[in-house]
């Protein structure tokens, strides 16, 4: 593995250290591929050295020593800062070509790399061959797709009505690019929640410096390795580390700064963005809640609550988080979950090939942990070498217990008694907002009370996982702004 020079931006005067000839070993524990670069910075003055190294996009003068973090970031702001505005000459509207269209190519190459290697090297993980298509593969695509066909309509001028200080003016909204947007993408979905606002975000204009998750190492080798083959280089870079190095990026300037994750992690991203004044999006998931009336079937609750709560082993931010019922109700509905369990993952889901992982050993300890609040009613089972936890429904849970104090975010599902529809609403009123709501019932009264009296982002009768799709309005923690290209210009 080499390094390689690349060409200056155009108008800017580089520092004054000799540019790198030719091609350089430098030996990293991770290979780049064709258009990019593996490199561990300098230390000096600019920042300290990275452990973990640093991937940058191509488009970038790099030293013989090795570019600071500042460095790339200046960089990748005199490129966003040369990037195309509508001039008069131009049709409102037109779009801004950056390669992004090629993420389509790149998602198959992936696919193809997950084929044809081993763990290590798969695009999405350690997630089944289907739960990777369903939610991540296929959703780019729909998003690229979407993207395609809208593009030119959302970046039109926007006409606005007058007011008696305008009468005389043309009055409209002309969408521009931030200019540097930075991307904090997550583990669970790391494919999907890397490359659907990297869509957003190129598709309006703006350069990109992209942060996969260092813990899903699979997907990370992937974007280092592969992507750079299929985007304009001139456009991104891609930024390897752990929480050290994040917190160094996000010292520096961008105009605009996209995160998904934890709650806690997201405040530490806000905090840093309000020192710039750069606007964000937040997805920070929360403790879904589920209710599940009386008046309703308890098969069909229990194949729709099973299916997402487990799905990608309950490692999903949208996913039913516990279940509110009445103890009459808990009875019906726990032999149900039982089958709905059996039914898709088998007597023995150890063994099935329908059900992933825990991601890590340090997520696998703090879920099993949260075993022991209340009484195992179905499931339990764990195996730490594996990494397995066994889809589980827990019963006697109270509102103390430690499974109720934060998200799950594994193939845990509790369940809580409450007495009536009221005391259910109070109950997650006087609880801090979630990402998604779930009502189930026959009565068309019901979810139209949840509407009414409950807050989360967005409510959704009956069919699970559906907010995924849906546009939010931005509740208090779970979710702020969004990601589709009109979003991402100003």
């Amino acid at each position: 593995m080499g390094v390689r020079a690349f060409p200056a931006i155009p108008g800017h005067q580089d520092p004054p250290h000799p540019v790198i000839p030719r091609a350089t070993a430098l030996g990293s524990p991770l290979p780049a591929g064709p258009g990019s670069l593996f490199i561990r910075p300098r230390a000096g003055p600019l920042s300290s050295e990275l452990p973990g190294g640093l991937l940058c996009g191509p488009g970038l003068v790099l030293s013989l020593s090795g570019p600071s973090l500042r460095e790339v970031v200046v960089r990748c702001q005199l490129a966003a800062s040369s990037c195309p505005r509508a001039k008069s000459d131009e049709k409102p509207g037109q779009p801004r070509p950056r390669g992004w269209p090629s993420l389509g190519h790149f998602l198959e190459a992936g696919c193809r790399a997950e084929e044809d290697s081993q763990e290590e090297g798969r695009l999405a993980g350690p997630q089944p061959a289907f739960e990777s298509e369903v939610s991540e593969v296929g959703i780019c695509h729909s998003e690229i797709n979407l993207a395609l066909r809208n593009l030119q309509a959302w970046m039109k001028d926007e006409k606005v009505a007058k007011n008696l200080a305008t009468q005389l003016d043309s009055a409209f909204i002309r969408k521009e690019p931030f200019g540097l947007v930075l991307i904090i993408a997550p583990w669970n979905y790391p494919v999907n929640l890397t490359l659907v606002p990297l869509v957003g975000a190129l598709a309006a204009g703006n350069c990109v410096v992209l942060k996969p998750s260092e813990i899903s190492k699979s997907t990370e080798r992937v974007l280092a390795e592969v992507l750079p083959r299929y985007l304009d280089q001139s456009c991104f870079a891609v930024m390897l580390g752990g929480p050290q190095e994040t917190g160094q990026l996000l010292e520096h300037k961008f105009d605009y700064i996209f995160f998904t994750g934890s709650s806690q992690v997201g405040r530490i991203v806000m905090a840093a963005a309000a020192k710039h004044l750069t606007p964000v999006t937040l997805e920070l998931g929360g403790k879904n809640p589920c209710y599940v009336d009386d008046n309703c079937n308890p098969q069909t609750v229990a194949n729709r609550v099973a299916w997402s709560r487990y799905f990608n082993t309950g490692q999903t931010c949208v996913a039913p988080d516990y279940v509110l019922c009445s103890p009459e109700t808990q009875e019906r509905l726990l032999p149900a979950l039982q089958n709905a369990i059996t039914m898709f993952y088998g007597e023995e889901p150890r063994v099935s090939p329908n059900l992933g992982r825990i991601i890590s050993q340090k997520h696998f300890q703090r879920l099993q942990g949260l075993l022991g609040s209340g009484r195992v009613a179905i499931g339990g089972q764990t195996d730490e070498s594996d990494c397995y936890i066994a889809p589980t429904v827990l019963v006697d849970v109270r509102e103390t217990d430690p499974v109720m104090q934060e998200e799950i975010f594994g193939p845990i599902l509790p369940i809580m008694n409450v007495r009536s529809l009221d005391e259910a609403m109070s109950f997650i009123n006087h609880r801090e907002k979630p990402l998604a709501l779930y009502a189930f019932s026959n009565s068309k009264q019901v979810p139209a009370g949840w509407v009414a009296t409950t807050a989360s982002s967005p409510s959704i009768p009956s069919p699970t996982t559906v907010p995924v799709c849906c546009a939010s309005p931005g509740w208090k923690r779970s979710m702020l702004s969004a990601t589709h290209p009109t979003h991402l210009a100003n």
